[in-house]
């Protein structure tokens, strides 16, 4: 559904936004990839949506650079590559995707006759979901590919250059792309996002992804640990484990662990599906993944509650290792246990706020808690948003992501339940929402005012170049003077903070979106833990 994310996290920072009816402005093409031919064929990559999309753009263009292709940042007419692929993997506002096909369909118009073809693809759950509008809605695209169909992109941009339209859209019962590891498209980034499973089993009423992402399944792994010590070894400084359901993973890539019983659930909470025995579990991976580099942050999103009572041992890893964040992405959608019900999310009220507690009391003190909530879902009252406006009211979120809801096809919803509460109300609605997660964030993060906060630099502050940008442990946004620090871990002289560097920060104002502070010193991950 459409909607606004309060306040845009690390994903959303990533994103490359087009307006719905423009052009993006010029950018400059990047370097030739190591290897590619003088002439090679150039794509161009433009993502809309959520992160899965971004780390599948990650891995479209690992399989497409092994293939020959080399690509560019510029989307201009008189650019000088041979074969453009557009492709915009995303799952909502596809208005502002039908325009910008639109803006790409001129160009394809506009192109000289004596250059080759402009070609345009779709890729992702869009792709998927929408494959035969898509293809056949003014002939727009060349190419389009489903979520687990990257590794056919070569043979399908192969048919298109011979002028036929091309499409794969099957979904996969085992495709984790293991051996492939992503391209990460945000050169010298210090923060990365790593694909720990795909899909999702949970079927809510509301969402569209298990018929556009399939099944879940996840990566060995063996395969992550490979990608994260890269990633160590490139200097990225924060990793974030990624899935639809994170907590529910399950490696059965080993043998000896297929037979493992299947953990359960407390309760309140409940499941649509039966429980899965075998494989290695999240708290696995994340002790496994937390070892490799202590100067590296690790955080992971997104879990489900359902999956988080009896994991004890995640919550155990949390607070004992200090380069695992105290954050935690707890998404309610609700505060109505009817709402809920209806949305099959399987969980009331009470137990979801009974975890809440639960999560605080083992980790006391330093825990942030972010979440989502949908306004206006099938056969909401005022009463029941009246409880979700209370939900947020009694937890205090830091970071809140909140949406009017929007029927999508193929859903439970769709099929069983009635869209009937009108536009307007769930535009009053959301906006009562923001609003009282403004209010409670604010009081949440004024509580941090006088406090020392460790800040991983991003880079200068978009509003000043005087100033620096950084996100503390609970993943909210710092902002500070940019000026010459000591260095706690070192004797030399003082210096600037550089993106990639820990600085603590003294916090002396807070909104509900950003602290704002004085910087003390640069330092390390592991001396900052030791302080404390």
């Amino acid at each position: 559904g459409r909607g606004v994310a309060l306040p845009a996290g690390p994903d959303l920072r990533h994103f490359l936004r087009a307006a719905a009816a423009g052009q993006p402005g010029p950018s400059p093409e990047l370097p030739p990839e190591p290897g590619s031919a003088p002439g090679a064929p150039k794509v161009y990559l433009e993502t809309y949506g959520c992160q899965m999309n971004v780390n599948d753009t990650d891995i479209a263009w690992a399989i497409l650079q092994k293939n020959g292709y080399a690509r560019t940042k510029q989307l201009h007419e008189r650019s000088s590559w041979n074969t453009q692929v557009s492709w915009l993997p995303r799952e909502k506002a596809e208005q502002a995707i039908w325009n910008r096909l639109q803006h790409l369909k001129a160009l394809k118009a506009q192109r000289p006759q004596a250059r080759a073809p402009l070609r345009i693809g779709i890729l992702g759950c869009m792709a998927e979901r929408l494959k035969e509008e898509i293809l056949h809605r003014e002939k727009l695209v060349d190419v389009v590919a489903g979520p687990d169909a990257y590794r056919d992109l070569p043979r399908l941009l192969a048919v298109a250059e011979s002028g036929q339209q091309a499409a794969n859209v099957l979904l996969s019962l085992d495709e984790t792309y293991a051996d492939i590891l992503p391209v990460q498209t945000s050169a010298g980034g210090r923060t990365a996002f790593v694909s720990i499973m795909r899909g999702c089993d949970n079927m809510c009423s509301y969402c569209i992804v298990p018929f556009t992402r399939g099944r879940e399944r996840s990566r060995p792994i063996a395969s992550i640990l490979q990608e994260v010590r890269m990633l160590s070894d490139q200097g990225v400084k924060e990793v974030t484990l990624l899935g639809q359901n994170v907590n529910s993973f399950r490696d059965l890539s080993e043998v000896q662990f297929q037979s493992v019983a299947a953990p359960g659930l407390s309760r309140g909470f409940s499941t649509v599906y039966k429980a899965k025995r075998g494989g290695l579990r999240f708290a696995h991976l994340l002790d496994q993944v937390s070892r490799i580099d202590p100067e590296m942050r690790i955080r992971f999103t997104s879990p489900h509650p359902k999956d988080f009572p009896d994991e004890a041992s995640v919550l155990q890893l949390i607070q004992e290792r200090h380069n695992i964040c105290k954050q935690l992405h707890l998404p309610a959608q609700s505060g109505s246990t009817r709402v809920l019900e209806a949305m099959r999310r399987g969980y009331t009220r009470e137990a979801y706020l009974e975890l809440v507690h639960h999560v605080r009391d083992s980790i006391p003190g330093v825990l942030s808690l972010s979440s989502d909530f949908i306004a206006g879902f099938c056969g909401e009252t005022e009463e029941d948003h009246q409880q979700t406006v209370s939900l947020l009211r009694e937890v205090r979120y830091n970071v809140g992501f909140l949406f009017a809801y929007s029927m999508r096809q193929k859903t439970r919803a769709h099929h069983r339940l009635q869209d009937d509460v009108p536009a307007d109300v769930k535009k009053r609605r959301l906006e009562q929402l923001i609003a009282t997660f403004r209010e409670e964030a604010a009081r949440a993060n004024a509580a941090l005012v006088g406090q020392a906060q460790l800040v991983l630099v991003e880079g200068p502050s978009k509003r000043s170049a005087s100033e620096l940008c950084g996100r503390n442990d609970g993943n909210i946004k710092v902002i500070f003077p940019d000026t010459e620090l000591e260095d706690a871990a070192e004797c030399g002289a003082p210096g600037r903070a550089q993106p990639g560097d820990y600085v603590m920060v003294k916090v002396t104002s807070a909104s509900s979106q950003t602290l704002r502070g004085v910087p003390l010193c640069r330092t390390t991950l592991s001396r900052a833990a030791a302080s404390h």
